[in-house]
């Protein structure tokens, strides 16, 4: 039995849902959280199916579930708000976009979007042999326990923070920093996610930010760059140069937070003194 740790912070009537990313945990999403909501907006953070469980239960789920994670997530905000933004981190921000294919929404935040783990960390056999050899794999059940382990420097520029994290993930608590490793089942659900954003991106007309570093260890900026050529609402590309994938928490983690607040004021259609709600946190709606 899986946990639940979605969260929820009550605010005003603009509401942000945050997404994690892949075997990643609602957590590593707090962080961002409690700003916006210290900014004054509600905030809810989803926990995706088969995540802060065990790998097997991670297996066990297709990209479709992790979207109907969403969907139920934006449907628990929108109780309580007038108009969402969706975020999302790395996977996540893939399953942002297809949301704001699919739903209105007043802005999508992109951090580090993931098509493909084409870093310059990634090894080169993987990035070439992944896209032929993970559809057979995963269609004829072939180790479904097998992970791409993740190694040196995990996505963080900052060495302190850098050693914390990868602690968190030897650890065992996959609810507190996420799997040490991608299954190699998941990376195939990963792909399919990949295909069906890009067809829709150029349905998104709602505003749209992407931040990326520009020397992100586990997805080249390409991803980003992507997302901007395609996306037809009006749009902007922020560039990081002190962090690597894990912009949330890494060195230029105030950039994005400036960032992302500035983008929600500017695209917010819900005055912020309407309704306002008392600022208490809940684990759950």
């Amino acid at each position: 039995m899986i946990n639940d740790h979605s969260f929820y912070l009550p605010g005003s009537r603009t509401g942000v849902l945050l997404i994690h990313g892949l075997t990643g945990t609602p957590n590593e999403m707090r962080g961002i959280a409690r700003t916006l909501n210290q900014a004054g907006y509600s905030v809810y953070g989803v926990q995706l199916a088969g995540h802060c469980g065990s790998l097997e239960d991670l297996v066990q789920t297709r990209w479709e579930d992790w979207f109907a994670s969403v969907y139920q997530g934006a449907l628990i905000l929108k109780k309580h708000v007038d108009e969402i933004f969706v975020a999302g981190l790395s996977m996540g921000a893939l399953l942002a976009l297809q949301y704001a294919s699919q739903y209105p929404v007043s802005g999508v935040i992109s951090y580090s979007p993931t098509f493909r783990y084409d870093g310059w960390s990634i090894p080169r056999w993987s990035k070439l042999a992944g896209p032929l050899l993970l559809p057979p794999i995963y269609h004829l059940n072939l180790f479904p326990n097998r992970t791409f382990d993740e190694a040196e420097p995990y996505g963080i520029k900052n060495e302190p923070l850098r050693a914390r994290i990868v602690h968190s993930m030897q650890s065992g608590d996959s609810a507190e920093a996420g799997l040490p490793g991608n299954p190699w089942h998941s990376l195939y659900q990963l792909q399919r996610l990949s295909r069906q954003v890009k067809k829709n991106l150029s349905k998104i007309k709602a505003p749209s930010l992407s931040i990326h570093a520009y020397n992100d260890d586990v997805a080249d900026r390409n991803n980003s760059q992507i997302i901007y050529d395609r996306v037809q609402g009006e749009k902007k590309l922020v560039w990081l140069h002190n962090s690597y994938h894990m912009i949330t928490i890494d060195n230029d983690r105030k950039q994005v937070i400036s960032e992302s607040i500035n983008f929600i004021q500017k695209h917010s259609k819900v005055n912020m003194n309407d309704h306002p709600q008392t600022m208490t946190q809940h684990s759950s709606v």
